[in-house]
């Protein structure tokens, strides 16, 4: 079976990439929640957050942005001396951030999920990746995206993440062209 080669080392890549990587996601909770990782991985390997991916789900209230919204200061605080969070201070502080931002953006929308898809009107992009020379980390979508998220007092969205965050939410297919899952797995 033919896998994109970043999902070849390890058993838990090889699983996300199998199950979730590149599937539309139309769940607000699962669109955070992906929307938290992907910024919680920037600067380091995707492998390390899906490693940490649990026990972060467990000291962050199952990634339940109407609970994270909430959070005290002091709670943030606490969250730096948790070993299955990624300990960074910004990060952590984004979480709050991140989770009123997505609130105002579910009662402008009605959902997240009507915002997100509504940059290429609810139609996955299949990129053509012949092989892993192909090194595309941004593009103009995911730097418009970026730029509204921002404007919207999100923070961890830069372009390259956005484009991973839309790679992980399925709105961009780059699975290479010999994958199996290009066309949706086995």
């Amino acid at each position: 079976m033919k896998r994109c080669s970043w999902a070849l080392h390890h058993d838990l890549d090889q699983h996300y990439h199998d199950t979730e990587w590149g599937k539309a996601v139309h769940d607000d909770q699962l669109l955070f929640e992906m929307l938290i990782l992907e910024g919680m991985q920037a600067g380091l390997s995707w492998h390390i957050i899906l490693k940490r991916r649990d026990g972060m789900r467990k000291v962050l209230d199952g990634f339940d942005y109407d609970k994270i919204a909430q959070y005290s200061d002091s709670q943030l605080e606490l969250l730096m001396q948790e070993e299955a969070i990624i300990k960074h201070r910004l990060k952590i502080e984004s979480l709050r951030t991140n989770a009123q931002a997505f609130q105002l953006v579910q009662q402008e929308f009605g959902s997240f999920d009507a915002y997100i898809w509504s940059f290429t009107h609810g139609t996955v992009i299949n990129n053509d990746i012949p092989d892993e020379s192909y090194r595309q980390t941004s593009t103009a979508l995911s730097d418009q995206i970026s730029k509204d998220l921002k404007k919207r007092g999100f923070k961890f969205v830069g372009s390259t993440i956005v484009y991973a965050y839309l790679q992980a939410i399925g709105v961009v297919n780059d699975h290479w062209n010999e994958c199996v899952f290009k066309e949706g797995g086995v």
